[in-house]
């Protein structure tokens, strides 16, 4: 097996690991899974671990001239921060779906971004965009399947997110095992 495995720097495994347990809590409590589990219970989560934790790594990673791992932990950082204050505000179902199709967009930047970054965290800002874009779309049509739906989606971007933090901790792999190359393919070089 490849052993391929992130050095992953001390900031980089911390905010991970606190992107992983908020999104785990955050979608274990959408999917309805844990009998009285909602996805309020994991509002002091979202504001500690997820907002203040991940701000602070991020901060620690553009300290580091980490510049996309800070712009990652301090934009969802914002996210949880803002989503844990705000989750008894009473907003209107289309603000709550507008915050939450916004905060999509900032997925998806960190997944296109993500790009050279390993399948670990293209994969999990890939799941975590799919999740809260079903959200959005469940909180706008009202639709308690599709909170559901993106709830094991962000179950999915939460054990990305451990495991890679993880395996960088436990020297794991975090890559595939490469594949030979199929007859009449040739390498360059």
């Amino acid at each position: 097996m490849d052993k391929d495995v992130s050095a992953g720097s001390t900031t980089s495994t911390l905010g991970s690991l606190a992107l992983g347990l908020t999104l785990l809590a955050f979608g274990l409590g959408h999917t309805d899974v844990i009998d009285g589990v909602t996805a309020a219970d994991a509002v002091s989560i979202a504001t500690f671990v997820g907002g203040i934790a991940l701000f602070i790594a991020g901060l620690f990673a553009f300290r580091d001239n980490d510049s996309f791992t800070g712009t990652a932990f301090a934009g969802l950082a914002a996210f949880w921060f803002t989503w844990g204050v705000t989750a008894e505000a009473g907003v209107s179902k289309n603000a709550a779906g507008l915050f939450l199709l916004l905060f999509a967009l900032l997925a998806l930047s960190l997944t296109l971004g993500a790009a050279g970054g390993g399948l670990l965290s293209q994969g999990g800002y890939g799941l975590l965009f799919v999740s809260l874009l079903l959200l959005a779309i469940g909180t706008f049509g009202e639709s308690d399947g599709l909170a559901k739906v993106g709830g094991w989606f962000a179950v999915a971007a939460g054990a990305f997110a451990w495991y890679g933090a993880t395996a960088s901790l436990a020297n794991w792999p975090t890559a595939l095992p490469g594949r030979a190359a199929g007859r009449g393919v040739t390498a360059a070089g």
